[in-house]
């Protein structure tokens, strides 16, 4: 969700009357109360339990971690829109979701330097550079993400707990790459594992999920799909599904970043393949791939064809004819 907008869907004309006729533009027509800047409150609401849950999991520096990302995605989008002399944004709260989302998406030790670097990225060259928000072909902070793990492939990858003991994320034990026991799936649902700040504690992502559902931010269509694509291969595959769907960035990949408005499909049926593809790509590069996950590779990758899965599951209007 870190770039979603309402901005984002087709826009429409309004309707008027001249010479006793009315003059009706074409479809969709959407009132709606809700604005870019409400839903992104929301969003950051939904974010909230997970943001409680790494600070007792991982100690105060989630925290600084998190202010750092947020500080400089807003900032960086002020500056940003000073120079081009564009109106600022940062009203809309999208730059303060897309700061949250990429610390969450982050190891507690990951120098501060660096995530205000990953912020940057985020911001400035896939938000900004595409024309700001609604514009941007793909999700920012996986992309950001993505792009820090190759600079900086090291602290991408070194898990500690507030007591600087290394440890191994779920995922790596799954594909055997240590010998360390996996944690209890009571650890796995409350978070007290290996991993980034935002995605260990399955039950805050789940809050946060049923809360954007509630509040219609969100729809079923994608999480559903992605996070049953991978209970079934894997289920399928014999590789533990109940781990898989609690390991790495599950759960708020498919939850708040499959879900963002300007690089998913804008239909129902979109969505769901949408959802599905994600999955299939998220097994494949855990189950055969090098790398131990693959869920910002796998949306990023459905990110690119996002506008061709919206062409080719779009309704004709009533009566229309198909291009």
């Amino acid at each position: 969700m870190s770039n979603s907008a309402v901005s984002n869907a087709d826009q429409t004309k309004t309707s008027a009357r001249k010479d006793g006729q009315m003059i009706v533009s074409v479809s969709p027509h959407i009132k709606d109360k809700a604005s870019t800047s409400s839903i992104m409150l929301d969003v950051l609401i939904a974010l909230a339990p997970a943001l409680v849950a790494s600070v007792v999991i991982f100690g105060a520096r989630a925290l600084l971690v998190t202010a750092v990302c947020v500080a400089f995605a807003v900032g960086s989008e002020w500056v940003f829109e000073k120079i081009v002399k564009k109106p600022s944004t940062i009203g809309d709260l999208s730059a303060a979701v897309t700061g949250v989302l990429l610390a969450f998406n982050l190891p507690v030790g990951i120098p501060l330097w660096q995530a205000a670097f990953g912020s940057i990225v985020a911001i400035v060259v896939v938000k900004q550079l595409f024309g700001g928000i609604g514009q941007n072909f793909a999700n920012p902070a996986i992309t950001a993400r993505i792009i820090m793990l190759l600079a900086f492939s090291r602290t991408m990858t070194t898990w500690v707990f507030p007591d600087a003991v290394s440890t191994a994320t779920p995922l790596v034990i799954l594909k055997g790459e240590t010998q360390q026991a996996l944690p209890s799936l009571t650890d796995m649902f409350l978070g007290f594992r290996g991993g980034c700040l935002g995605e260990t504690s399955a039950l805050a992502l789940i809050i946060g999920g049923i809360y954007l559902l509630a509040r219609r931010v969100i729809s079923w269509h994608t999480p559903v799909a992605f996070i049953g694509t991978v209970l079934l291969m894997t289920l399928l595959l014999g590789k533990q599904p109940e781990y898989q769907l609690m390991s790495g960035g599950l759960l708020i990949g498919a939850i708040f970043m499959a879900t963002d408005y300007a690089t998913t499909p804008n239909t129902d049926l979109g969505r769901i393949i949408f959802g599905i593809g994600c999955g299939l790509i998220t097994v494949l590069i855990r189950v055969w791939g090098n790398y131990p996950e693959g869920v910002s590779f796998s949306i990023l990758l459905m990110n690119i064809l996002t506008p061709h899965i919206s062409k080719l599951t779009r309704k004709n209007p009533l009566g229309g004819a198909k291009a």
